[in-house]
């Protein structure tokens, strides 16, 4: 029986190209009058997905149709599904079509020299691109014959240039460089003229270095063994000398000696790509490779909805599979909703591998106690999760220490640090009265307020679970956030060890180092009177900022009230003061009977460009016996 013969014309495609595409079809044995094709472009109608035609053939733009022979242009009629809201392009052919002869659908213009009439294609890249043609040759019943066609999306044009690089090095310390070339839509390329090169430099580089790199065909390259032979603070800079454009990678700071390096990564959030619960592998390779993220902890919601088991047994495969020390750093999550206010929303991050999805429908998962009760806090880290939006809200009073070290206090649906009107610059919000909104009993600056201990990390883009309604709606959304953690290795037990210390902070996305401390302690440590008396009467805080961008505002909060604000104009800034308030005077109260006074500081900086960064707290406790005595009347 003969075959039936499929392609595309031309094969591939650069990424955001606009042109008229043919899909042409041979059937393997006659087609009767009547029969119907139906072409489905398998797309979920996202921006960066493949442009979606229109079926109007008095237009000359995007429009979908069908030839046979040398007949008429044919129409399309849209077609939709249940489980989709992208039409598929139904036709009905209008007489009988020969075995061995060809049926070709375009998807562009008519107008043959107008490319920017035609069909864009689909903005990331991807190799062998799916498109199905569904067959009925009866014209009644069920499509059962399928055939596909498929497209190569490659890089577009050289845009940019994307340098990563370590955030914090050490004088004489050798680190490797990632220098990504990169069309407009981030996607790599070795799309440029053979006579392009980069000059790549440096501040404070040596005379004698002088290098020229060209473009490689694979849009890569990795440049090993750097080092600065002097503390400052440095940007790679690479420019096209064919362009005259001129990139920079985000800022290294060099110290003399440093006992922590720091790591960049997502904790909870996927790409809008990738779906990490369907498509695993993919997620995992983008955040390595593309959003070149150094840890990673897939973030599940437990329903079966959402997860079923055997995505679940795919998810632990690949999270294992993909750990690598020193390059990679993957986790094992899971997302956890309980009761609104006395447990909230929760992301369970595992310290090892092959852990079981924690379903709240079983009786031993169904409440956070039963949680904590069969398990050790060596298992995991529980991350409070927006604990402020109206439909997630946590008011801490079942707040539990051992487990709960760090808080998200951002994600790309806003920030739980405090309400809007206490000067929250991202606050949770939506334009309608169905969308979720702010409550102020989950408030981060509250619970520290009661005495809860954690550090701040941040969340990114999440579109599944709770926040599926949110996704394309009235609801306001931000840019998806970053966390930084100080640890002294790039390990699973070196950061979990980290995170527990609260040696993290928090972004809304940019690489900006951060560095805050008091009487030299750094951001998540708890100081005492009693080995530190000096703090009953200054507490001397200093800190630095390496912006991505100016910078605007540095606040910094004592006892859930704004205690300094400070200001500049230039991307980098130091800074060292004092609080010389009696501490007997600021601190808080206990909230039991077994706790000490205390008093707490954390930083929130923000750039000119409207981007934040939160360092985690540090607490200082006022012991009992180092209460300074009152003054006895004479």
């Amino acid at each position: 029986m003969p075959r039936s013969i499929t392609y595309a014309d031309p094969k591939f495609a650069l990424a955001g190209e606009r042109k008229t595409w043919k899909f042409i079809y041979t059937p393997g044995t006659d087609l009767p009058k009547g029969a119907h094709l139906k072409f489905d472009m398998d797309s979920k109608g996202r921006e960066f997905d493949w442009e979606i035609p229109q079926v109007n053939l008095k237009s000359k733009k995007n429009l979908i149709w069908i030839q046979t022979g040398d007949k008429k242009p044919l129409s399309a009629k849209e077609v939709f599904t249940k489980q989709s809201k992208i039409p598929q392009f139904e036709f009905i052919l209008p007489g009988e079509a020969k075995a061995g002869e060809p049926i070709t659908i375009f998807i562009g213009s008519p107008d043959a020299n107008k490319e920017k009439k035609g069909n864009r294609s689909q903005t990331n890249t991807l190799r062998r691109r799916s498109f199905y043609l569904h067959i009925n040759p009866k014209g009644k019943g069920e499509y059962k014959e399928t055939e596909t066609f498929h497209i190569d999306v490659r890089g577009n044009h050289l845009e940019t240039i994307r340098i990563t690089t370590p955030s914090i090095v050490t004088k004489n310390q050798r680190f490797d460089v990632v220098v990504r070339f990169e069309d407009a839509y981030g996607n790599l390329t070795g799309n440029a003229p053979e006579e392009t090169l980069i000059e790549f430099s440096y501040e404070r580089l040596r005379d004698n270095i002088n290098w020229k790199l060209f473009v490689p065909e694979t849009g890569f390259i990795n440049l090993p063994n750097l080092y600065f032979n002097e503390p400052g603070i440095y940007r790679i800079q690479l420019k096209n000398l064919t362009t005259k454009k001129v990139f920079f990678s985000s800022p290294i700071k060099c110290f003399a000696e440093h006992q922590t390096h720091l790591f960049w990564g997502l904790l909870h959030g996927e790409s809008t790509l990738w779906n990490a619960t369907d498509d695993i592998e993919s997620c995992l390779r983008y955040q390595r490779d593309e959003a070149t993220t150094q840890f990673f902890a897939n973030s599940s919601f437990e329903s079966d909805q959402e997860t079923t088991s055997d995505q679940w047994k795919m998810i632990t495969s690949h999270i294992s599979e993909f750990n690598e020390d020193e390059r990679f750093t993957t986790f094992l999550g899971l997302q956890w909703t309980g009761i609104c206010v006395s447990e909230g929303l929760r992301h369970i991050v595992y310290s090892k591998d092959n852990k079981s999805l924690l379903r709240r429908k079983e009786s031993k998962a169904n409440s956070l106690k039963k949680i904590y009760k069969s398990h050790t806090p060596k298992d995991f880290i529980s991350i409070p999760s927006f604990t402020m939006g109206s439909t997630t809200v946590f008011n801490f009073k079942e707040f539990t220490p051992e487990y709960e070290k760090v808080i998200e206090i951002y994600n790309a649906w806003g920030s739980s640090e405090c309400t809007k009107a206490e000067g929250n610059p991202r606050p949770i919000f939506s334009k309608s009265k169905k969308g979720i909104h702010e409550k102020e009993e989950g408030s981060i600056r509250k619970a520290l307020n009661q005495n809860c201990r954690f550090g701040f990390i941040a969340g990114g883009l999440d579109d599944r679970g709770v926040y599926a309604s949110l996704f394309e709606t009235d609801q306001v959304q931000y840019s998806p956030g970053l966390t930084a953690i100080l640890a002294i290795n790039q390990t699973r037990d070196s950061l979990i060890q980290a995170l527990s210390k609260r040696s993290c902070y928090a972004t809304t996305g940019p690489r900006i180092i951060i560095g805050f401390h008091i009487a030299k302690q750094p951001m998540g440590t708890i100081l005492n009177t009693k080995s530190k008396p000096g703090l009953l009467f200054n507490r001397h805080l200093s800190g630095y900022i390496v912006g991505t961008d100016e910078i605007k505002e540095v606040l910094i909060i004592r006892n859930g009230k704004p205690f300094q604000t400070l200001s500049s104009k230039e991307s980098i800034f130091e800074f060292s003061i004092d609080d010389s308030e009696p501490l007997e005077k600021i601190s808080l109260k206990p909230s039991s009977k077994e706790g000490f006074p205390f008093t707490y500081y954390y930083m929130r900086i923000m750039q000119k460009d409207g981007h934040l960064g939160w360092s985690s707290p540090i607490w200082v406790d006022l012991l009992p016996n180092q209460a300074p005595e009152k003054k006895k009347k004479e």
